[in-house]
């Protein structure tokens, strides 16, 4: 990880990230949670960060998928 990087950043590596984790946009703190999906993209509720197309971006304010930060539930 680079000094680019905060806690929580993911540094855009889904790969690494559990189905369930959900993240939190750091620009407008818009939640995606994987059991609720995302209305505004059409995904559906069991949809995995990891799987979200490489062009999604927040439904909120449109940051990108690596502005996002994981949530320590």
């Amino acid at each position: 990880m680079n000094g680019s990087f905060f806690a929580g950043a993911f540094g855009g590596d889904v790969s690494k990230l559990p189905p369930q984790t959900r993240l939190e946009c750091k620009i407008c703190w818009y939640v995606y949670d994987p059991a609720v999906g995302d209305e505004v993209w059409q995904m559906p509720p069991g949809t995995a960060f990891s799987e979200l197309p490489d062009h999604w971006s927040c439904p909120e304010c449109d940051s990108k998928k690596q502005d996002f930060l994981v949530l320590d539930d």
